[in-house]
Protein backbone atom coordinates (compact mmCIF):
# COMPACT_ATOMS: atom_id res chain seq x y z
CA UNK A 1 0.00 0.00 0.00
CA UNK A 2 1.76 3.16 -1.17
CA UNK A 3 1.17 6.85 -0.57
CA UNK A 4 -0.12 7.05 -4.14
CA UNK A 5 3.00 8.32 -5.87
CA UNK A 6 3.26 5.47 -8.38
CA UNK A 7 1.50 4.65 -11.64
CA UNK A 8 -1.95 5.06 -10.05
CA UNK A 9 -1.24 8.56 -8.67
CA UNK A 10 -4.23 10.12 -10.43
CA UNK A 11 -6.61 7.60 -8.85
CA UNK A 12 -5.13 8.16 -5.36
CA UNK A 13 -5.48 11.94 -5.77
CA UNK A 14 -9.07 11.62 -6.97
CA UNK A 15 -9.87 9.44 -3.95
CA UNK A 16 -8.41 11.98 -1.52
CA UNK A 17 -5.85 9.42 -0.32
CA UNK A 18 -2.63 10.90 -1.62
CA UNK A 19 0.53 11.32 0.49
CA UNK A 20 0.68 11.16 4.27
CA UNK A 21 -0.82 14.49 5.35
CA UNK A 22 -4.43 14.12 6.58
CA UNK A 23 -4.68 16.85 9.24
CA UNK A 24 -6.75 19.10 6.95
CA UNK A 25 -9.49 16.55 6.30
CA UNK A 26 -12.93 17.18 7.79
CA UNK A 27 -13.79 13.47 7.89
CA UNK A 28 -12.84 10.48 10.05
CA UNK A 29 -9.95 8.22 9.07
CA UNK A 30 -12.42 5.42 8.36
CA UNK A 31 -13.79 7.27 5.34
CA UNK A 32 -10.28 7.66 3.91
CA UNK A 33 -9.46 3.99 4.47
CA UNK A 34 -12.71 2.90 2.82
CA UNK A 35 -11.72 4.79 -0.34
CA UNK A 36 -8.17 3.50 -0.10
CA UNK A 37 -9.53 -0.05 -0.20
CA UNK A 38 -10.78 0.56 -3.76
CA UNK A 39 -7.32 1.52 -5.07
CA UNK A 40 -4.64 -0.78 -6.54
CA UNK A 41 -1.42 -1.76 -4.78
CA UNK A 42 1.82 -0.44 -6.22
CA UNK A 43 3.16 -4.00 -6.39
CA UNK A 44 2.32 -7.54 -5.42
CA UNK A 45 2.88 -8.31 -1.71
CA UNK A 46 6.47 -9.44 -1.16
CA UNK A 47 7.64 -8.15 -4.53
CA UNK A 48 9.27 -4.94 -3.22
CA UNK A 49 9.35 -2.69 -0.17
CA UNK A 50 6.68 0.04 -0.43
CA UNK A 51 6.20 2.83 2.11
CA UNK A 52 2.68 4.15 2.48
CA UNK A 53 -0.66 4.01 4.27
CA UNK A 54 -0.20 0.60 5.92
CA UNK A 55 -0.01 2.06 9.45
CA UNK A 56 -3.02 4.28 8.75
CA UNK A 57 -4.94 1.11 7.92
CA UNK A 58 -3.71 -0.42 11.17
CA UNK A 59 -4.93 2.68 13.04
CA UNK A 60 -8.38 2.15 11.61
CA UNK A 61 -8.26 -1.51 12.67
CA UNK A 62 -7.48 -0.34 16.21
CA UNK A 63 -10.56 1.91 16.13
CA UNK A 64 -12.83 -0.92 14.99
CA UNK A 65 -11.48 -3.50 17.44
CA UNK A 66 -11.37 -1.15 20.45
CA UNK A 67 -14.62 0.67 19.69
CA UNK A 68 -12.83 3.98 20.30
CA UNK A 69 -11.59 6.75 18.00
CA UNK A 70 -7.83 6.58 17.66
CA UNK A 71 -7.17 9.78 19.60
CA UNK A 72 -8.99 8.42 22.66
CA UNK A 73 -7.31 5.01 22.38
CA UNK A 74 -3.85 6.59 22.24
CA UNK A 75 -4.65 8.93 25.13
CA UNK A 76 -6.08 6.32 27.49
CA UNK A 77 -3.93 3.31 26.55
CA UNK A 78 -0.57 4.96 25.83
CA UNK A 79 -0.14 8.65 26.67
CA UNK A 80 -1.77 8.75 30.11
CA UNK A 81 -0.13 5.52 31.38
CA UNK A 82 3.29 6.70 30.15
CA UNK A 83 2.79 10.24 31.52
CA UNK A 84 2.98 11.95 28.12
CA UNK A 85 0.75 15.01 28.74
CA UNK A 86 1.90 16.99 25.69
CA UNK A 87 1.22 14.40 22.98
CA UNK A 88 -1.95 14.57 20.87
CA UNK A 89 -3.16 14.70 17.28
CA UNK A 90 -4.24 18.33 17.52
CA UNK A 91 -3.07 21.11 19.80
CA UNK A 92 -5.32 22.33 22.64
CA UNK A 93 -5.97 26.08 22.27
CA UNK A 94 -4.12 26.88 25.50
CA UNK A 95 -0.91 25.29 24.11
CA UNK A 96 -0.93 27.01 20.74
CA UNK A 97 1.89 29.37 21.65
CA UNK A 98 4.21 26.42 22.26
CA UNK A 99 3.96 24.93 18.76
CA UNK A 100 7.35 25.09 17.07
CA UNK A 101 7.60 26.90 13.73
CA UNK A 102 8.20 24.84 10.58
CA UNK A 103 10.94 25.95 8.18
CA UNK A 104 11.86 24.97 4.63
CA UNK A 105 15.25 24.48 3.02
CA UNK A 106 15.42 26.39 -0.27
CA UNK A 107 17.19 25.50 -3.52
CA UNK A 108 19.67 28.32 -2.87
CA UNK A 109 20.77 26.73 0.41
CA UNK A 110 18.96 29.09 2.79
CA UNK A 111 16.26 28.38 5.38
CA UNK A 112 12.91 30.20 5.39
CA UNK A 113 9.63 29.97 7.26
CA UNK A 114 7.29 27.49 5.61
CA UNK A 115 3.84 28.65 4.38
CA UNK A 116 0.98 28.78 6.87
CA UNK A 117 -1.13 25.94 5.52
CA UNK A 118 -0.83 22.53 3.94
CA UNK A 119 1.47 19.56 4.00
CA UNK A 120 4.66 21.52 3.26
CA UNK A 121 3.78 24.25 5.75
CA UNK A 122 2.78 24.91 9.35
CA UNK A 123 -0.09 22.44 8.99
CA UNK A 124 -3.64 22.40 10.31
CA UNK A 125 -2.63 21.10 13.75
CA UNK A 126 -3.97 24.07 15.71
CA UNK A 127 -6.86 25.48 13.67
CA UNK A 128 -7.84 22.59 11.41
CA UNK A 129 -11.01 20.48 11.44
CA UNK A 130 -9.58 18.10 14.11
CA UNK A 131 -11.44 15.15 12.64
CA UNK A 132 -9.01 12.75 10.95
CA UNK A 133 -6.81 10.76 13.34
CA UNK A 134 -4.10 9.28 11.17
CA UNK A 135 -2.35 6.16 12.43
CA UNK A 136 0.54 6.90 10.11
CA UNK A 137 1.41 10.55 10.82
CA UNK A 138 0.32 13.71 12.55
CA UNK A 139 0.95 13.50 16.28
CA UNK A 140 2.34 16.51 18.11
CA UNK A 141 4.72 15.95 21.01
CA UNK A 142 7.73 17.21 22.95
CA UNK A 143 11.22 15.85 23.47
CA UNK A 144 10.33 14.87 27.04
CA UNK A 145 7.19 12.96 26.02
CA UNK A 146 8.72 11.21 23.07
CA UNK A 147 11.80 10.19 25.05
CA UNK A 148 9.52 8.42 27.55
CA UNK A 149 7.91 6.44 24.74
CA UNK A 150 11.31 5.45 23.35
CA UNK A 151 12.59 4.45 26.78
CA UNK A 152 9.55 2.20 27.16
CA UNK A 153 10.60 0.42 23.94
CA UNK A 154 14.24 0.27 25.04
CA UNK A 155 13.12 -1.29 28.34
CA UNK A 156 11.32 -4.07 26.50
CA UNK A 157 7.84 -2.56 26.71
CA UNK A 158 7.83 -1.18 30.28
CA UNK A 159 8.45 2.18 31.92
CA UNK A 160 8.34 2.99 35.63
CA UNK A 161 6.17 -0.01 36.45
CA UNK A 162 3.77 0.50 33.53
CA UNK A 163 3.93 -2.25 30.92
CA UNK A 164 2.40 -1.58 27.50
CA UNK A 165 4.07 -4.34 25.49
CA UNK A 166 5.63 -7.69 26.27
CA UNK A 167 9.37 -8.09 25.65
CA UNK A 168 8.62 -10.60 22.89
CA UNK A 169 6.33 -8.09 21.16
CA UNK A 170 9.15 -5.54 21.12
CA UNK A 171 11.53 -8.20 19.82
CA UNK A 172 9.10 -9.05 17.04
CA UNK A 173 8.54 -5.40 16.12
CA UNK A 174 12.27 -4.73 15.92
CA UNK A 175 13.10 -7.83 13.84
CA UNK A 176 13.58 -7.66 10.07
CA UNK A 177 10.39 -8.62 8.22
CA UNK A 178 11.42 -7.35 4.79
CA UNK A 179 14.40 -9.55 3.99
CA UNK A 180 16.69 -7.67 1.59
CA UNK A 181 13.90 -5.57 0.05
CA UNK A 182 14.48 -2.44 2.14
CA UNK A 183 17.27 0.04 1.39
CA UNK A 184 18.86 -2.30 -1.16
CA UNK A 185 19.63 -4.76 1.63
CA UNK A 186 21.77 -2.34 3.67
CA UNK A 187 19.29 -2.55 6.56
CA UNK A 188 16.18 -4.46 7.52
CA UNK A 189 12.68 -3.18 8.25
CA UNK A 190 10.45 -4.24 11.12
CA UNK A 191 7.03 -3.01 12.23
CA UNK A 192 7.85 0.59 11.38
CA UNK A 193 11.54 0.50 12.29
CA UNK A 194 14.73 0.54 10.25
CA UNK A 195 16.77 -2.35 11.66
CA UNK A 196 20.58 -2.66 11.70
CA UNK A 197 21.52 -6.27 10.99
CA UNK A 198 25.06 -5.63 9.75
CA UNK A 199 26.90 -2.43 10.73
CA UNK A 200 29.20 -2.70 7.73
CA UNK A 201 26.33 -2.70 5.26
CA UNK A 202 24.84 0.48 6.74
CA UNK A 203 28.04 2.44 6.15
CA UNK A 204 27.88 4.37 9.42
CA UNK A 205 28.78 3.96 13.08
CA UNK A 206 26.22 2.06 15.13
CA UNK A 207 25.40 -1.28 16.71
CA UNK A 208 23.89 -4.57 15.72
CA UNK A 209 20.19 -4.51 16.65
CA UNK A 210 19.86 -0.72 16.55
CA UNK A 211 16.44 0.46 15.38
CA UNK A 212 14.83 3.79 14.56
CA UNK A 213 13.00 5.91 12.01
CA UNK A 214 12.53 9.51 10.88
CA UNK A 215 9.93 12.15 10.22
CA UNK A 216 8.52 14.06 7.29
CA UNK A 217 9.55 17.16 9.26
CA UNK A 218 13.16 15.88 9.36
CA UNK A 219 13.11 14.78 12.98
CA UNK A 220 14.38 11.34 13.89
CA UNK A 221 15.34 8.91 16.63
CA UNK A 222 17.10 5.63 17.24
CA UNK A 223 17.44 3.11 20.03
CA UNK A 224 20.77 1.32 20.44
CA UNK A 225 20.12 -1.65 22.76
CA UNK A 226 23.79 -2.69 22.88
CA UNK A 227 24.86 0.74 24.17
CA UNK A 228 21.64 1.19 26.19
CA UNK A 229 21.19 4.43 24.31
CA UNK A 230 18.15 6.42 23.22
CA UNK A 231 18.66 9.38 20.88
CA UNK A 232 16.10 11.87 19.63
CA UNK A 233 16.58 14.90 17.39
CA UNK A 234 13.62 17.20 16.75
CA UNK A 235 13.84 19.46 13.72
CA UNK A 236 11.01 21.32 12.01
CA UNK A 237 12.12 21.31 8.38
CA UNK A 238 10.20 20.40 5.23
CA UNK A 239 11.56 19.95 2.68
CA UNK A 240 15.06 19.28 4.01
CA UNK A 241 16.51 18.81 0.51
CA UNK A 242 20.12 17.58 0.70
CA UNK A 243 20.86 18.54 4.33
CA UNK A 244 22.67 15.84 6.32
CA UNK A 245 22.06 16.96 9.92
CA UNK A 246 20.52 13.63 10.92
CA UNK A 247 23.50 11.66 9.60
CA UNK A 248 25.96 13.98 11.30
CA UNK A 249 24.06 13.77 14.60
CA UNK A 250 24.04 9.98 14.46
CA UNK A 251 27.73 9.74 13.58
CA UNK A 252 28.84 12.22 16.25
CA UNK A 253 26.84 10.52 19.01
CA UNK A 254 27.91 6.98 18.22
CA UNK A 255 31.53 8.02 17.66
CA UNK A 256 31.64 9.72 21.08
CA UNK A 257 30.84 6.55 23.04
CA UNK A 258 33.75 5.25 25.10
CA UNK A 259 33.75 2.25 27.43
CA UNK A 260 30.93 -0.14 28.35
CA UNK A 261 27.35 1.06 28.61
CA UNK A 262 26.16 1.95 32.11
CA UNK A 263 23.17 0.25 33.69
CA UNK A 264 19.87 1.59 32.47
CA UNK A 265 19.08 3.73 29.46
CA UNK A 266 21.28 6.81 29.10
CA UNK A 267 19.84 9.85 27.39
CA UNK A 268 23.27 10.78 26.09
CA UNK A 269 21.99 12.98 23.26
CA UNK A 270 18.86 14.94 22.48
CA UNK A 271 18.00 15.12 26.18
CA UNK A 272 14.74 16.85 27.14
CA UNK A 273 15.20 20.53 28.00
CA UNK A 274 14.93 21.68 31.59
CA UNK A 275 12.10 24.08 30.84
CA UNK A 276 8.79 23.13 32.40
CA UNK A 277 6.99 24.08 29.17
CA UNK A 278 8.89 22.43 26.31
CA UNK A 279 7.96 23.37 22.77
CA UNK A 280 5.52 21.05 21.04
CA UNK A 281 6.94 19.34 17.98
CA UNK A 282 5.65 17.25 15.14
CA UNK A 283 6.79 13.72 15.96
CA UNK A 284 8.66 11.25 13.78
CA UNK A 285 6.38 9.61 11.28
CA UNK A 286 6.33 5.80 11.03
CA UNK A 287 6.90 5.10 14.76
CA UNK A 288 4.55 2.36 15.91
CA UNK A 289 2.15 2.76 17.48
CA UNK A 290 2.47 6.54 17.54
CA UNK A 291 2.64 6.92 13.79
Amino acid sequence: ISYGEGAAADRYKAAGAYLWYLADKAEPIGAVIDRLATLPFESQPGEKWVYGFSTDVLGRVVEVVSGMPLDRFFRTRIFEPLKMPDTAFFLPPEKRGRLAVVYSATESGTIERAPEHGRVGQGEYADGPRACFSGGAGLLSTAADYARFLQMLANGGELEGVRLLSPKTVELATANHAGALFDEGRAGFGFGFRIVEDVGRTGRAGSLGEYGWGSAYYSGYWVDPKERLVCLILLQLIPARDLDLQEKFHTLVESALVGPAADGIAFRAGAPPSSSTPRARRTPSGTPPLR
